[in-house]
């Protein structure tokens, strides 16, 4: 075997033959390759060791076939061992080694030993999938321990060969081996195997990965995908459901109150009454508009109580901009009523008209004075003035129908039941807040006689009522009454009934907006509300997909439901919301 390897030896000392020319070639294409390609070393160890143990049993088993092939097998294989040093050892070995047997001629040893190396490459990809390497590395070190025998000739020529002759690298081979060992050293920073694992990637970071190696990889890192993706899909999709899942598409665009107020307390620019109270907000500790509105007033005395003017800076301006960020932090905790929001234009408007030559807490009296007129005139005298107009719509053996609770329609029956008129309330309420009951305590403890129901048995009842007076969150500029969800329904049925529907609702809270629906705005609730109890056909509704819980706060009164509107101003049609809206400055409310 020494012996037929001498005289090739020789002859490529004088000059290269075209196979020599051919393999060179072929070790620059598969030098750029493998600098393209990249390819981590732990995943194409054991690929490469395989092909190794293939490549020098075809040498040892063609040394034996013909005279030519002996001639032509040690150029391959010096051309193996100095690829091997420029890390493309497994790819160029593989296109080397073609052109010694020609196609058709193959030998049954070469058969055998390229069924050999397909067996163990499969065995050793089913290795690597169950992430057992070590019964991997055993596997292979059998395989060359069977095949020992065979190579010892083989190997001893080409070290041999190899110790005596190391040519010079070309330029594009020296990228290749300082790419390789770039990404094998980046692997292992990255990941780092445990134990024997950790030494099979060291030691294939002198051994480029080969091309064959390839789908290999692939194969495995997108099926190692599809065993990852199960595992952290519930903690991503499964919120992303809920979210979508809670909303109906409809209503998509409206956005409802954040639950966990917590996230704003530690505001440090927001004051302590303003955070109080967007909790208050948030949990529905404060409810109804007017409430709101008084709540939201007090604290805004706080607020300019306690402001600072910074250095340099105007007092009117710079407490808007801190009033402005306070009023941005409760609609947060929950969307603004329209009675908060036209009680913050008007402290606006008085910000304005304060004048500059005024000591700072002159400046903050007449703002603390403002907010305590607004109060008492808007609120206080305003019930009043509503309250002694409905008097004389409440006679003797009235039963009156009142839908939810409101402050308002509570302040009405009481003033009538001091003036001792025999009259009763049916109360109509509905789930989830189910305000109702509040209302039905208050009208008890002021002695007034009372019938509770719930709203799907209103047509019952509707027979019974003479009169139905319902509050309001607000009245919009085209006649529309926004109220609780449920309020419809109640002026619906008191319409089919032929009973009048009286709405009474204050001044301030009229608005300038046009709506027709409870599509456009609204206030969205959380769903899980709905829930009763364990037992409600509602629980756990996020698991049924076809069931999805909508809840939400106001509904629209179309005004030909509405018979009159009482305000302090006068009794009047829905349809003349717009010119209170342009007398109300100069009434002087």
């Amino acid at each position: 075997m020494q012996k037929s390897n001498s005289n090739p030896q020789q002859n490529t000392s004088t000059d290269k033959t075209r196979e020599q020319i051919m393999a060179e070639r072929e070790a620059k294409k598969q030098a750029k390759l493998a600098k393209k390609q990249k390819l981590n070393a732990p995943a194409t160890t054991i690929i490469t060791e395989v092909e190794q143990t293939t490549i020098t049993k075809k040498l040892t088993t063609t040394t034996t076939t013909t005279t030519k092939e002996q001639n032509l097998l040690p150029l391959h294989s010096t051309n193996v061992a100095d690829t091997k040093t420029a890390s493309e050892a497994s790819a160029i070995s593989s296109t080397d080694v073609k052109p010694t047997a020609p196609a058709g001629e193959k030998t049954r040893e070469q058969i055998k030993a390229e069924r050999e190396a397909k067996k163990a490459a499969k065995h050793a990809a089913k290795s690597i999938k169950s992430n057992n390497v070590d019964a991997a590395a055993d596997q292979l070190s059998d395989l060359q321990v069977a095949t020992k025998t065979e190579t010892a000739s083989a190997a001893s020529a080409l070290t041999a060969d190899h110790e005596k002759k190391k040519p010079a690298l070309s330029k594009a081979e020296r990228r290749a081996i300082q790419e390789a060992q770039r990404a094998a050293k980046a692997q292992g920073q990255t990941k780092k195997p445990p134990g024997g694992v950790q030494t099979a990637g060291a030691n294939s970071v002198k051994k480029a990965p080969s091309v064959d190696a390839t789908p290999v990889k692939e194969q495995r890192d997108d099926k190692h995908d599809k065993h990852e993706s199960p595992a952290k899909s519930p903690s991503k999709s499964g919120t992303l459901k809920a979210d979508r899942e809670c909303k109906v598409k409809l209503f998509n665009h409206l956005v409802s109150a954040d639950k966990d107020a917590s996230l704003f307390i530690n505001d440090p620019n927001v004051h302590p009454s303003m955070a109080r109270l967007g909790v208050q907000y948030a949990q529905r500790t404060i409810v109804g508009s007017n409430a709101r509105c008084i709540a939201f007033l007090h604290a805004l005395r706080q607020v300019v109580q306690d402001f600072e003017t910074p250095a340099k800076k105007e007092f009117g301006r710079s407490l808007d901009v801190a009033v402005k960020h306070h009023v941005d932090h409760l609609n947060k905790c929950r969307p603004l009523a329209v009675s908060v929001y036209n009680a913050y234009k008007q402290f606006k408007n008085q910000l304005t008209q304060l004048p500059t030559d005024t000591p700072e807490t002159e400046l903050k009296e007449l703002l603390g004075h403002f907010i305590d007129t607004y109060i008492e005139n808007q609120i206080g005298k305003a019930a009043q003035a509503i309250s002694s107009s409905m008097q004389e719509k409440i006679t003797d053996g009235d039963v009156l129908l009142t839908f939810a609770c409101s402050s308002l329609i509570q302040f009405i029956c009481e003033e009538a039941k001091r003036r001792k008129v025999t009259f009763r309330v049916i109360v109509v309420d509905s789930r989830p807040f189910c305000e109702g009951q509040e209302m039905l305590r208050r009208l008890h403890a002021c002695g007034i006689p009372c019938t509770y129901v719930l709203i799907n048995a209103i047509s019952y009842v509707m027979p019974e009522a003479t009169k139905v007076m319902l509050g309001a969150h607000a009245l919009l500029a085209n006649g529309y009454v926004m109220a609780r969800t449920g309020t419809a329904q109640v002026a619906l049925v008191a319409n089919s009934h032929n009973v009048p529907v009286l709405v009474c609702c204050e001044t301030h809270k009229f608005s300038e907006r046009f709506q027709t629906d409870a599509i456009v705005y609204n206030e969205l609730c959380d769903p899980n509300l709905l829930v009763m109890d364990g037992k409600c056909c509602l629980n756990n509704w996020q698991s049924k997909s076809r069931l999805t819980p909508l809840n939400l706060s106001y509904d629209i009164t179309p005004p030909e439901l509405v018979s009159a509107v009482v305000t302090e101003v006068a009794i009047l049609p829905c349809t003349s919301v717009p010119v209170i809206l342009r007398i109300k400055p100069d009434i002087g409310y």
